[in-house]
């Protein structure tokens, strides 16, 4: 497993090479101080895992993390930072990272996250989890979500929603991937979105992100699939207290 670590203190860095070093499996591949050297090493490099902080300099969360994932699909962001902001929380997530772990995490806690996130998890910290159910509960709850889709429309568009690309959408509905493409397509134009990330807020403000084990959630629309989060999760230990969302199997590695 290939990491690079982003973060604009050098201690902070240093603290998590030297935590991740004693691993035969963990590889840390680069560091960076600052946006643009996290952006260039996940391009250069495509890690495994970047572990970054949303407090680097000139970085902007939604298109800072969209720009990574387009440089590099098959890098798994997991955000570690002191910052408990709402907002920012909910654009990371937005965003495509897989994970969201505050600094106060213990230093295992960080090691067994980063594991859990090359492998699939999508983990967050208690506080962080508590301020998604929170922005959630807000939200208007609407019985009626995209009756113009067909229900394996609605099935692709939740797991879109979870943060599954296209690959790993086609081994969860047994489809293939080229099948997969074309729904996606039909979807962007029923919803008159131009990509996934748009998808996604649409998703997100029609409640198809959920919440699972933290509160309450919508029922699930007619047809849908249970959330990609719920099945087969189970809580990662040793994270302090954090949360595994979703089982290896049910996301894209």
């Amino acid at each position: 497993m290939t990491v690079v670590l982003a973060d604009a203190q050098p201690v902070v860095r240093r603290g998590l090479h030297a935590l991740l070093s004693p691993s035969a499996e963990v590889t840390v591949v680069a560091e960076a101080g600052t946006t643009r050297e996290a952006m260039r090493s996940a391009a250069s490099l495509r890690p495994d895992v970047l572990v970054l902080d949303i407090e680097l300099p000139g970085f902007q969360v939604g298109v800072t993390l969209q720009e990574i994932a387009r440089m590099s699909p098959s890098t798994a962001v997991l955000v570690f930072t002191a910052v408990e902001d709402e907002g920012a929380v909910f654009a990371a997530m937005r965003a495509g990272a897989r994970g969201y772990v505050l600094k106060s995490c213990p230093g295992d806690g960080i090691v067994r996250t980063i594991r859990g996130i090359a492998t699939g998890e999508m983990i967050l910290g208690p506080r962080v989890a508590d301020q998604l159910v929170r922005q959630l509960g807000r939200e208007p709850r609407n019985q009626q979500l995209f009756p113009e889709l067909t229900t394996r429309e609605r099935q692709v568009l939740e797991l879109i929603a979870s943060g599954l690309r296209n690959g790993a959408i086609a081994t969860q509905l047994n489809l293939s991937p080229k099948t997969v493409s074309n729904h996606i397509s039909t979807i962007f134009s029923k919803l008159n979105v131009s990509d996934r990330y748009e998808a996604i807020e649409v998703a997100r403000k029609a409640r198809l992100e959920r919440v699972g084990p933290y509160g309450s959630a919508p029922d699930p629309m007619p047809g849908s699939l249970p959330p990609a989060h719920v099945r087969g999760a189970t809580p990662l230990p040793g994270v302090g207290g954090s949360v595994a969302y979703a089982g290896a199997q049910s996301m894209e590695r």
